[in-house]
C-alpha cells in the first residue's frame, strides 16, 4: 500500500510541475483577448484573458494542494510503512537479525523524509515560479499572504512534509494499527495546519498605522479599529453599522475610541513569517521523532 501511495505522490509532483509549466505557456501565448488585441498596448488597462483567468484560479489554491501532498506522505506512506510491519509482526524478523530497532526505524524515516523534501521542495520551487509569473496587482486571490498561496511559495511546505513524516511514524508506533494510525495522523496534521492558518499573522510583530491612511499595496491587514486614550484596542466588528451611525464611528467614540489604527504585515514580513513557521514545524518534527524513538525503545524493551 505504501508503495502505491508513494508512486501516487510522485505522480502528483510530476503532474503539478507539468500543470504549472502548461499554464505559463498558455498565458504567454494568449497575451490579449482575441477581440481586443489593440487595447493591450495601453499599459493602463488590465486585459484578462481566458488563460490568465484560468491560471489565477488554479494557482490561487496551489499552497493548499502542497499541504495536502504533505498530509498524503505522512498518513499514507510513512505511517502504513511502519504500522503494517508492527501489526503483522514482520518487524521481529529484522530485529532478530543484524538490524537494531533504532536502525530499523531510522531507515523507515529516512526514505520518506528524503523523498518528501525532494518532491515537495521541487514542486514548491516550480509553484513559486508560476505564481511570480502570473501574479500582478490586479490578480484576484494571488496575494502572498492568502491561505492558498503562502504555504506553497517558501520553505513552509517542506516543513510540513517533514512534520507529516514524523507524525506518521509516531502515530504508527503508538497505535500499531495501520488504518487507525492513518486516521489519527490525518487528524493531527489537519489540526496543526488549521491552527497555523488561523494564527499565522501572530508569528511576527505587526506594523501599525495610526489615523485613517492606507498601509499601501501588497500588505496584509490583520486588525483595524480605534485606540482609546490608554492604548486599548477597539474593533469595528464590535460596533455594527446602524442607520444613525452607518460607519460605526459614533459607537467607537462612545466606547472611548480616539484614533484609528490598522495593524498589518508589509511584504517585507514574508520571509520572517515563513522562517518562523518553518522553524516551529521542524522543532515539532524533531520532537515527534524523539518521541518515536522513545516509544520504540519501550516497545523493544
Amino acid at each position: 500500500m505504501h508503495r502505491r501511495s508513494l508512486r501516487a505522490a510522485g505522480a502528483l509532483v510530476v503532474l503539478g510541475i507539468g500543470a504549472v509549466a502548461a499554464l505559463l505557456v498558455w498565458v504567454a501565448v494568449q497575451r490579449c483577448p482575441d477581440e481586443e488585441v489593440a487595447a493591450c498596448n495601453n499599459g493602463d488597462l488590465y486585459m484578462i484573458t481566458t488563460a490568465q483567468n484560468t491560471a489565477e484560479s488554479l494557482l490561487s489554491g496551489g499552497g493548499s494542494a502542497l499541504l495536502l501532498l504533505a498530509c498524503l506522505i505522512g498518513a499514507f506512506v510513512t505511517g502504513p510503512l511502519i504500522a503494517r510491519e508492527l501489526e503483522s509482526g514482520t518487524f521481529r524478523m529484522a530485529w532478530v537479525q543484524s538490524v537494531s530497532p533504532a536502525r530499523w526505524l531510522a531507515a523507515r524515516l529516512a526514505v520518506p523524509a528524503a523523498l518528501s523534501v525532494a518532491g515537495v521542495g521541487l514542486l514548491s520551487f516550480v509553484y513559486r515560479w508560476g505564481w511570480t509569473e502570473v501574479s500582478n496587482p490586479n490578480a484576484y486571490g494571488l496575494n502572498w499572504f492568502n491561505d492558498g498561496i503562502f504555504p506553497g511559495i517558501g520553505p513552509v511546505a517542506v516543513g510540513y512534509a517533514l512534520f507529516a513524516v514524523a507524525v506518521g511514524a509516531l502515530c504508527a508506533l503508538l497505535i500499531r494499527r495501520m488504518l487507525l494510525s492513518m486516521a489519527v495522523t490525518t487528524v493531527v496534521l489537519g489540526v496543526v495546519m488549521t491552527g497555523f492558518t488561523q494564527r499565522r499573522w501572530m508569528l511576527w510583530p505587526v506594523d501599525r498605522l495610526l489615523g485613517t491612511g492606507y498601509p499601501g499595496p501588497n500588505t496584509w491587514t490583520t486588525e483595524t479599529g480605534m485606540l482609546t486614550a490608554s492604548g486599548e484596542k477597539l474593533f469595528w466588528r464590535d460596533c455594527p453599522s446602524m442607520d444613525a451611525d452607518h460607519d460605526g464611528v459614533g459607537c467607537m467614540k462612545a466606547r472611548g475610541g480616539v484614533t484609528d489604527f490598522t495593524d498589518y504585515h508589509p511584504a517585507s514580513h514574508f520571509w520572517p513569517l515563513q522562517l518562523v513557521e518553518t522553524g516551529i514545524l521542524l522543532a515539532l518534527a524533531a520532537l515527534a521523532v524523539f518521541a518515536a524513538f522513545r516509544v520504540l525503545r519501550r516497545l523493544h524493551g
